[in-house]
């Protein structure tokens, strides 16, 4: 097993860009692309959805929902691809928007992963002949039964938002989930539950000790404490559970942890887990 620990010292640096992130868009007349990748659980495992977030503040003018995808073979148990993979899906990838962009005008403003198959997600413009000449290329360079070309009308842009958009943006839901792909491009599907270790700071002896208090409370373990000297919270907890790493549930978790930190003028300072690959 292979232990990862995800750490918030980097967290100052995610506000900086973060805040930058919507500065930019707020004052920018012209459309920047900003992606974001994050995971989130569907009925048959994890999916990775990439999503242009830009697009909200300036959305071109373009009608038509285009879909494209193919199947990849050479991917791990929880779906997600093997180097191999990744080669199929980028000569797919490439190929299709070459024909695309001849096409019509078009935004790409989505990606997708899910169970060995990898979609690109595109608003175009017309949709004239777009069908016939992508059929034409996966005819003569792909493998038919692998591909899946989605064409429809949605003006309101309801699959940007109801499917791809993430319902929660914050600086907690982009700190976690960096950790999270992580785990599930080396094969975890982020089910059951599972020891998560946690490292907390705090400024006294006194207000670690309450704060250690509350979290004996919660049924955490307090499985070491030390002194780091350099630090302007010196004292470290670290502490430990079985949870769950979905998506929603170790968000809820580490914000409940960091707001617990911050009652006591603490911070907190991250998470890690066992990577449980599957066999």
């Amino acid at each position: 097993m292979l232990t990862l620990k995800l750490l918030s010292s980097h967290y100052n640096s995610y506000l900086v860009l973060i805040i930058g992130f919507f500065l930019l868009i707020n004052t920018t007349v012209e459309a920047q692309e900003d992606w974001v990748e994050y995971i989130t659980m569907k009925d048959k495992g994890v999916m990775s959805i990439a999503i242009d977030l830009s697009v909200d503040m300036a959305k071109p003018n373009y009608k038509n929902l285009l879909i494209v995808g193919t199947r990849y073979r050479s991917c791990l148990k929880n779906g997600f691809p093997k180097e191999e993979g990744l080669d199929k899906l980028y000569a797919y990838s490439d190929s299709t928007s070459a024909v695309i962009n001849k096409s019509s005008k078009n935004r790409l403003v989505g990606i997708i992963t899910y169970q060995c198959m990898g979609f690109d997600v595109y608003y175009v413009k017309d949709t004239l002949d777009i069908r016939t000449n992508l059929d034409t290329l996966i005819q003569k360079n792909f493998s038919a039964p692998d591909a899946y070309v989605e064409i429809k009308k949605d003006k309101s842009w309801n699959y940007y938002y109801d499917f791809l958009y993430p319902k929660n943006i914050s600086i907690e839901f982009l700190f976690n989930q960096e950790y999270l792909h992580d785990l599930v491009l080396q094969g975890d599907d982020l089910k059951g539950l599972r020891k998560v270790n946690h490292w907390l700071y705090f400024s006294g002896v006194k207000s670690r000790n309450t704060a250690g208090e509350r979290l004996k409370e919660l049924n955490f373990s307090l499985d070491a404490i030390a002194y780091k000297k350099e630090s302007k919270t010196p004292y470290e907890l670290k502490i430990s559970r079985h949870d769950s790493i979905n998506p929603d549930s170790i968000e809820q978790l580490t914000t409940m942890l960091r707001i617990l930190c911050a009652s006591q003028k603490g911070q907190y300072d991250g998470w890690s887990t066992e990577v449980k690959a599957l066999e």
